[in-house]
C-alpha cells in the first residue's frame, strides 16, 4: 500500500481555515482526506463544511483521533496556544501524531515547540508555503519544509495535494527560516521595482514600458513578472497576501539574523519600511500598496 493511500481514509484536522487555509483544506478533501476544520469563524467553518469537510470550533474537537494535525494560522503563538493551550489540539491527537505547521512562524519558536511536542510523542513538521491564494486554490503552492526527513515523508502525500514543490529544507524550523528570507527577498524586489516605476513615470516613461523591458532584462524579478501590471499599475491592489503579514515575515527575517549575530543591515532597512508603510496604511491593506506609499513619500512639496 502506498503512503497516499494509507494516508487518505485518516482524519486530518486543519486548524485556521483563512483565505489560505481554506482552499488547502478543500485541496485535501478534493483529495480523498478527511479533513476536520478548525477555525473562529463561523462562516469558514460552514464554507468547508459545504466543500465536503467536517467543521469544529475548536482545535481539540477538530483533532480528535487524527493522525496529522496541520496548522495555518497568523503566527507561531498562536499556533503554539492551538496546539499546546488549553483546548488544544495535543490533548486529543492520535498516539504518535505529526504536526505540519504551514503557518509563517519564527524560526527558533518552531524549534522550542518542537521540543515540546517530542516530550508528549508528538512529531513536527514545518511546512510554510509561498504562492498566495491563486495556488492555494489550485494546489501548485511551494512548499518549504523542515524536520526530520522521515517525518517530511509521512507529511508528503498532504503536502503533494497542496502544492506543486515541496523541498526539504533540513532540521526542523529550517523551512519557516526560508520562508522570512524568501519573502524579505520579494518585500525587496517589489520595492525596488514600484520605486522604478515612480522614478520612470516622473520623468515621462509609462511605467507599463519601464515593466516591459525589465521582464526581458536583468531586472526581472517575481514582483515584475506577476505583481505590478495585475495589481500595481492596474490599481487593484488585489494579490490576497497583506502588507502586515509581509511586514510581520520582514520582522521575523531580521530577529533571526540578530539571533544568529549577524548585522543584516538590508534586512532592517526593508523591515523598517514596510512597517512603516504598515502602520501609515491600515492592517487591511494588501501589500502591493507599498506602491501606494512609496509614491505618496515622492510627491513634490
Amino acid at each position: 500500500m502506498t503512503d497516499a493511500a494509507r494516508t487518505q481514509g485518516r482524519a486530518i484536522a486543519f486548524v485556521g481555515l483563512g483565505m489560505m487555509g481554506l482552499p488547502m483544506a478543500t485541496r485535501l478533501v478534493e483529495a480523498g482526506f478527511r479533513v476536520q476544520g478548525c477555525d473562529v469563524s463561523e462562516p469558514a467553518r460552514s464554507a468547508l463544511a459545504a466543500r465536503g469537510g467536517l467543521a469544529f470550533a475548536t482545535p481539540g474537537e477538530a483533532a480528535a483521533g487524527a493522525s496529522i494535525l496541520v496548522t495555518m494560522l497568523p503566527n507561531g503563538g498562536i499556533v503554539r496556544d492551538a496546539v499546546l493551550g488549553a483546548g488544544g489540539a495535543a490533548a486529543t491527537l492520535g498516539p504518535g501524531a505529526l504536526v505540519v505547521d504551514m503557518s509563517s512562524s519564527a524560526p527558533m519558536e518552531t524549534r522550542a515547540l518542537a521540543a515540546d511536542l517530542a516530550a508528549k510523542g508528538l512529531g513536527l513538521v514545518d511546512a510554510p508555503v509561498s504562492g498566495g491564494v491563486r495556488r492555494a486554490v489550485d494546489g501548485t503552492l511551494a512548499i518549504m519544509a523542515g524536520g526530520d526527513p522521515a517525518l517530511v515523508e509521512r507529511a508528503r502525500p498532504l503536502l503533494d495535494a497542496m502544492g506543486r514543490s515541496v523541498i526539504l529544507t533540513g532540521p526542523v524550523g529550517s523551512g519557516h527560516a526560508v520562508k522570512a528570507l524568501n519573502n524579505y527577498v520579494s518585500a525587496a524586489g517589489l520595492a525596488a521595482a514600484c520605486e522604478a516605476a515612480i522614478i520612470a513615470e516622473r520623468f515621462g516613461v509609462d511605467p507599463n514600458v519601464l515593466v516591459d523591458v525589465l521582464n526581458v532584462s536583468t531586472g526581472r524579478n517575481n514582483a515584475t513578472d506577476v505583481k505590478m501590471k495585475p495589481f500595481v499599475l492596474s490599481g487593484t491592489f488585489a494579490s490576497g497576501f497583506s502588507m502586515a503579514l509581509m511586514a510581520k515575515d520582514l520582522r521575523t527575517a531580521v530577529d533571526l539574523a540578530e539571533q544568529l549575530a549577524i548585522d543584516a543591515e538590508g534586512a532592517r532597512g526593508a523591515a523598517a519600511l514596510w512597517a512603516e508603510a504598515s502602520a501609515a496604511l491600515g492592517k487591511a491593506a494588501d501589500h502591493t500598496e507599498i506602491y501606494r506609499f512609496l509614491a505618496g513619500r515622492g510627491k513634490p512639496e
